[in-house]
């Protein structure tokens, strides 16, 4: 993946922001959210030049459970600020989500397939939330044996890294 960026740390007002779209289904925060986090893809040096916009799949037992996928409502919401095309890339096989799984645990990320081809193509890959980086990193070396030449990954929130100051 050429560049990671996050627009909030996943603590505090960041957590809860998330947490009202993730687990109450709030979606009167998506059109600002969206525009903060388009906004922080392009002031990022260089700007990328995306071809299209996809998402991480929640688990689909996640899906039945919420009614939706937060990242897809997401990413759909920022291929609109950015003015670009929109595209479910990624399917997740069955497998335990990410959430709630000790650092140790999550190492190799969740089993995805690429559900086409994407030659040629740079990918901006949208997230919830970026914990260790697994998913995002088992996501984008997906993208790229599927023939993207770039995933950029933007998420709304990182859990911070102990010591780590964000910026």
């Amino acid at each position: 993946m050429e560049a990671c960026l996050a627009l909030l740390a996943y603590e505090g007002a960041g957590r809860e922001l998330v947490a009202r779209l993730k687990y109450r289904n709030h979606r009167a925060v998506l059109p600002g959210l969206a525009a903060a986090m388009a906004s922080l893809l392009e002031a990022s040096d260089p700007p990328a030049i995306i071809d299209v916009v996809t998402w991480v799949p929640t688990t689909p037992a996640r899906r039945r459970q919420r009614g939706f996928d937060q990242a897809e409502l997401l990413a759909r919401a920022v291929a609109l600020h950015l003015g670009r095309p929109w595209a479910r890339l990624l399917a997740r096989r069955p497998g335990p989500p990410q959430t709630g799984r000790p650092l140790s645990e999550r190492g190799r990320g969740p089993q995805l397939v690429a559900r086409r081809r994407v030659e040629g193509a740079a990918v901006l890959l949208v997230d919830d939330v970026v914990t260790s980086g697994s998913t995002v990193r088992a996501s984008a070396q997906v993208l790229r044996s599927a023939g993207a030449r770039a995933v950029v990954v933007l998420a709304a929130a990182r859990t911070p890294q102990p010591g780590a100051v964000l910026h």
